[in-house]
Parts: structure tokens; C-alpha cells; sequence
């Protein structure tokens, strides 16, 4: 195995609101983000789309939306459902759905695939996904051997209790020291002033940190190079990605 180390700074949600477009994409300019993925349903992905198809240097993939669930009162709630009941058949009419919506909007395939709230990793969704990116011949979050997912960089407890230390500057460069050989996705989430999700002050914090020339240096020092999907060769046969 190659001891090199590869990083693809991967945005979610892009296109769920204004100011979540504006965090993205400053984070992406002025930051370490090399890759983002679209919610397809939300108002702002148009805006999101179009910017990304000025921009075809820019991976995008496709942020399956099924549902949110929100922490109240000591138990998770759904704040929205996409898709009503579990069935598997609806579940895969929905993928599909959002598929179809999303070459509308940007003009190509998906480079990558990966769901709100992780909601892929269970069934039904799992199969559907898994699936899908087979037949697309792009990487699956999670079920793609070659490429590590990183979840560290996020400002919230499992109860949502805000955890601003562990999307400081200091958390992220304490993460980048750690990674291992070989391709490491590192999930984050900027905003701009977002004040529409349950997740909000903290996009504010991330957006800061990922900015910060210090992480930049931390790379360059750690001899990690940054890449997104797009830069990727991708063998279908086993969904192995190589940057």
C-alpha cells in the first residue's frame, strides 16, 4: 500500500438554502473544499446547481434526502419524511426520483452518492443506493473500499448539544495529523449565517475553520494532497476508487 495521503473535503447539502450555498461556496474558494453534494429537493438547488455547472473542476454528488430526525425532549423525531412508510419499492422510486432531478439540474451524473442523515446505510435505502452506484460506476459513502470516511469534524453531541471545540481550527488540524494512508473522505458542513436548520451557528464554525490558512499549512506540512471525486479513477467491477 502507497503511504501517500489523499483528502477529499466533501460539503454536504448543498442547495438546502441560501446561506448554506454561500457557506459552500466560500469554503470552496477560499478553503480546503474540493467537493460538495446537492440536495436536490430544496429550493436553493437551483442556485447551487448552476453554480456548479460553471464550475465542472467542482464534484458533485448527489445528497439523497429521505427524511430528517431531530433530537427533543430525550428522543429523536422525525421533522420530515420524504418517502411515507419503509417499503423498498418506494424508497428506490424516490433514489431514482432524485437521480433524475439531479442531471436536470447540473447536467451530468452524480460523481458520488451519499444520503441526509446517513440514511443509506440501513435497509431499505442501502440496497437502493449500493445499486445505483453500481450502475452509475461512481462511490457509495461507506461502501466503497478505497476511499476512508472521516465524520470527526462535526459541532454537534449525538443530542445536538453544540460542540463548537470540535470544529475549531485546532480540531480539524489535530484530524489532518491523523490520517491514515490512502484516500480519506472528511465530511463537513458550512454555512453562512444559516439560521433555517437545526445545524446552524455550527456551519458558521465550521465555514471559519476550513478557511483558516492554518489548516492549509497543516496539509502542506502532513504532505497530504487534496483531490475530490471527480479527480478519481474508478474500476466498477469493485467501486475502488484511486486519486
Amino acid at each position: 500500500m502507497s503511504d501517500s495521503r489523499r483528502l477529499i473535503v466533501n460539503a454536504d447539502d448543498f442547495g438546502r438554502s441560501a446561506a448554506i450555498n454561500r457557506g459552500i461556496i466560500a469554503t470552496l474558494e477560499q478553503g480546503i473544499v474540493t467537493s460538495t453534494s446537492l440536495m436536490v429537493r430544496w429550493p436553493s438547488s437551483a442556485d447551487a446547481a448552476a453554480y456548479a455547472r460553471g464550475r465542472r473542476d467542482f464534484g458533485v454528488g448527489l445528497h439523497i434526502d429521505l427524511g430528517e430526525w431531530v433530537y427533543r425532549e430525550g428522543q429523536w423525531e422525525p421533522s420530515y419524511r420524504v418517502v411515507s412508510g419503509t417499503g423498498a419499492h418506494a424508497v428506490a422510486e424516490e433514489v431514482e426520483r432524485q437521480l433524475l432531478s439531479f442531471q436536470d439540474l447540473v447536467g451530468r451524473n452524480p460523481t458520488h452518492l451519499d444520503s441526509h442523515q446517513h440514511a443509506h446505510r440501513d435497509e431499505p435505502a442501502r440496497t437502493a443506493v449500493i445499486e445505483l452506484g453500481r450502475r452509475l460506476g461512481v462511490p457509495v459513502r461507506h461502501f466503497s473500499p478505497a476511499v476512508r470516511y472521516c465524520g470527526a469534524f462535526y459541532g454537534q453531541t449525538d443530542e445536538g448539544e453544540a460542540l463548537p471545540d470540535a470544529v475549531s481550527v485546532d480540531a480539524l488540524v489535530r484530524i489532518l495529523k491523523r490520517l491514515p494512508p490512502g484516500i480519506t473522505e472528511l465530511c463537513c458542513h458550512p454555512g453562512a449565517d444559516d439560521r433555517e436548520t437545526t445545524y446552524g451557528r455550527e456551519r458558521d464554525w465550521e465555514s471559519t475553520a476550513l478557511r483558516d490558512p492554518r489548516v492549509r499549512e497543516a496539509i502542506s506540512a502532513g504532505g497530504i494532497r487534496l483531490c475530490s471525486f471527480i479527480d478519481a479513477q474508478i474500476r466498477k467491477e469493485d467501486g475502488a476508487v484511486r486519486c
